[in-house]
């Protein structure tokens, strides 16, 4: 079979440890490493010295990313592959190391890599799924707010659009402060609830227990804590999205995210 690339290495990825197989014309060698960081900049080391133009790993989890990382760095080409494309692909022996069997096949051309965008937009991807777990923890608190002012049959989501909201805060505050004072609503709602007082007073009227106000205390402010953080998330998008002059379907959907347009 035609040799496409002379100098290569497979790698067989795993949580506490790489097994690097690198072939060349002179020599065949294995060799396992840990995966702190030291251990990894051996390990591209040792690729570097056999003078390899490509490497090869299984797309493992997340436990490939450092590695691609390093080797990025050393303008290495490296290929991430699907576990599956390796599986299908005929000829491979049960007691052949799975490292040895990646660099085998790299070494004939028969691995195709996923695709990979650049740092960049790695970087990027990174803080918009982060952004969106921040987000979807939000829902969550917000929605362990409601069943606290369920539990105390308070009824304001049943009137109130947005709990949490600026006229939700304000009688929140008064719930948790224990004196809910129904004559002052049109003080401290705003907007359209201006004109529901009616339905909110029979929607407060409730009983709110000493420790269902402290767990609304405890759960506002860790929303206002994730707030902040979504804010500080997504300005750092923003920063990293305005250079860019062509904003690919991608790219629009992760400014979207980062403004808040979508969560």
């Amino acid at each position: 079979m035609q040799v496409v690339h002379e100098r290569c290495c497979g790698l067989d990825v795993h949580k506490k440890k790489v097994v690097g197989c690198v072939i060349t014309p002179e020599i065949k060698e294995i060799r396992t490493f840990g995966t702190m960081t030291d251990d990894l900049e051996s390990l591209i080391k040792w690729i570097l010295g056999h003078e390899c133009t490509h490497v090869a790993m299984e797309s493992t989890g997340v436990f490939w990313k450092p590695i691609f990382n390093l080797l990025e760095d050393r303008d290495l080409e490296a290929l991430v592959v699907n576990a599956q494309h390796i599986k299908q692909v005929p000829g491979r022996k049960t007691d052949v190391r799975d490292a040895e069997w990646i660099a085998d096949l790299l070494r004939h051309g028969l691995l195709k890599g996923s695709y990979i965008p650049d740092r960049n937009q790695r970087e990027l991807r990174e803080l918009v799924r982060y952004r969106k777990s921040l987000v979807r923890e939000r829902a969550n608190e917000v929605n362990r707010l409601q069943k606290v002012l369920e539990g105390a049959n308070i009824k304001l989501a049943s009137v109130a659009s947005d709990v949490v909201g600026v006229s939700g805060r304000a009688i929140l505050t008064e719930l948790i402060g224990g004196q809910m004072d129904e004559s002052r609503l049109k003080e401290i709602v705003k907007g359209r609830l201006r004109n529901k007082t009616a339905e909110l007073k029979r929607a407060l009227h409730g009983v709110v227990r000493p420790h269902q106000q402290m767990m609304l205390a405890v759960q506002l402010r860790h929303i206002d804590h994730l707030d902040e953080l979504i804010e500080e998330v997504s300005a750092e998008i923003e920063q990293r999205m305005r250079p860019l002059t062509k904003i690919s379907g991608e790219s629009r959907r992760y400014l979207e995210l980062a403004s808040g347009r979508r969560n």
